[in-house]
């Protein structure tokens, strides 16, 4: 099971990347007064049919050829229901796939959000055909990063430059902290 949410985040994206995705929207939303954490991944892949969804939670199911079981989402969903959170997951053929993981935010069995922006970082200079949209809310406070916004500042430049990639992430960190106050999530 893997330590945090946001590297099963980096696993649901990287699954939406394989998935052919052009954007991936992901939103890490926290509610304090709700005591919930939110975190959807959203991509304009190739979707998945009615009975891929019921299986994709089934540890013994995986589309992948490399291997015969597919972990990620069954670890997450349980950690997700395990704070008293739900799960769930909306896909179609040719349109797409919304993964939905609710946490309860103060529960004592939730994993740490973890380094988030490290998460968000690596999948834009890692997939540089992919379009990212991250949203990040704390409360009543949110920023967003978009990289269309980004291609047309920085037209040919790739993402994955070293000065590039180092602005990105202190763009990430400071509107971060800027957001939550720095708060421990």
């Amino acid at each position: 099971m893997m330590t945090e949410i946001s590297l099963n985040i980096l696993d649901v994206a990287e699954n939406s990347t394989r998935a052919g995705a052009a954007l991936v929207t992901i939103l890490v939303s926290v509610d304090s007064a709700a005591d919930k954490l939110i975190a959807t991944i959203k991509d304009n892949g190739c979707g998945m049919t009615k009975e891929q969804v019921h299986q994709v939670t089934d540890p013994f199911f995986t589309t992948r050829k490399t291997r015969k079981v597919g972990l990620g989402i069954p670890f997450f969903k349980y950690a997700a229901e395990s704070t008293g959170g739900s799960f769930s997951i909306e896909s179609e053929p040719g349109t797409g796939t919304v993964v939905t993981a609710v946490f309860g935010l103060s529960h004592i069995d939730r994993m740490p959000l973890g380094d988030i922006n490290s998460t968000i970082e690596t999948l834009i200079t890692c997939h540089p055909d992919t379009d990212f949209l991250y949203i990040y809310r704390y409360n009543q406070a949110s920023f967003e990063l978009d990289t269309r916004n980004f291609r047309e500042i920085l037209g040919d430049i790739p993402f994955d430059t070293p000065e590039v990639s180092v602005y990105i992430k202190e763009y990430l960190s400071e509107n971060k902290l800027e957001t939550d106050g720095g708060a421990a999530i």
